[in-house]
């Protein structure tokens, strides 16, 4: 058990300690003594398991024991003197900057910057992309070597748990649509029982915490490979593709969907579908913007994950 001692210190502003295994290091870490009302304190002796800290100094070299002491008698140390490191030779005389505002004194130290720091990235802040499809089993992407498009039955759930043993809980769903399922106006991605509505439920059933995302745009579903509906003169229509794509949000919504992620860059398609969601009862599904997208060639590989290359041209417009 630890005991207790009671003092009376005068003109004491506070008493700070640096943690030590459960016991307070008094020492020359007392705050500056300042006239004020008298206080009542209490210091807290090391209890027995703790006799092996005894050795423990405090910075002034001195042992927490006689830190104890002192602070019992009501001893105070007068504050070290403030030195001033000096600078290179060479360096000007001026006056400081008028400013009240020093952000860098935030940044001193790594505990300051860890405290302060606006990023900080963790396994939490990650979103896992599924490649899904309709068959039970794994099959491998030729394209990208050591990814596969996911089964139902053991891929997909297999990968969701080695995710969230690490500390994975967001996943974005990916599907690969069979060709006798795809038509000019993708209506397959508005099917309720359809490949992506049926992951989503399969994943909530097991896993009702985590946070599942969706791809909202036509190209895995369009017979043309597009990202919306194609004219015959080769012209991407926009708001008759908008109007495709609000359907297909709110039936990922009504699966289970967290967040629609629309990636068909539509004009117009954002509010369009916060409008729709919301006209459904969807006002807490979220919806995760492309902003910018790039006509690069690393998307080879991922199109070929979900067989969405476009019959004709490319997606630049």
């Amino acid at each position: 058990m630890a005991s207790t001692v009671s003092f009376s210190p005068t003109n004491v502003q506070m008493l700070q300690g640096r943690s030590g295994r459960g016991h307070s290091a008094f020492g020359s870490c007392f705050a500056v003594p300042r006239a004020g009302p008298r206080l009542r304190s209490t210091a807290v002796r090391v209890s027995s398991e703790q006799e092996a800290a005894a050795a423990v100094r405090a910075p002034s070299g001195r042992t927490i024991e006689e830190c104890e002491a002192d602070a019992v008698a009501g001893k105070f140390p007068a504050p070290p003197p403030l030195v001033r490191p000096k600078a290179p030779e060479g360096t000007p005389e001026i006056r400081p900057l008028d400013m009240t505002k020093r952000p860098r004194r935030n940044r001193k130290s790594p505990a300051l910057r860890a405290a302060f720091q606006e990023t900080s990235i963790s396994p939490a802040n990650f979103v896992l992309p599924l490649f899904i499809h309709e068959g039970e089993d794994d099959a491998p992407i030729g394209a990208m070597p050591g990814c596969y498009r996911l089964g139902w039955r053991h891929g997909l759930l297999d990968e969701v748990y080695k995710a969230r043993d690490v500390g994975v809980n967001s996943f974005v769903l990916f599907p690969k649509v069979p060709d006798a399922l795809k038509t000019p106006t993708g209506d397959e991605a508005y099917n309720d029982n359809g490949l992506v509505p049926r992951t989503i439920r399969l994943l909530k059933d097991k896993f009702p915490d985590i946070v599942i995302y969706t791809d909202v745009a036509l190209d895995p579903y369009s017979s043309d490979g597009h990202d919306g509906i194609v004219r015959e003169d080769g012209v991407i229509m926009n708001d008759e593709t908008v109007y495709q794509l609000c359907k297909q949000a709110v039936s990922q919504a009504r699966a289970g969907a967290d967040v629609v992620s629309p990636s068909d860059m539509m004009d117009g398609r954002v509010g369009a579908l916060r409008a729709a969601l919301d006209a459904e009862g969807f006002h807490d599904v979220s919806i995760m913007s492309y902003t910018a997208k790039y006509a690069s060639s690393f998307y080879g590989p991922f199109r070929e994950a979900l067989d969405s290359n476009p019959r004709f041209g490319d997606k630049k417009t």
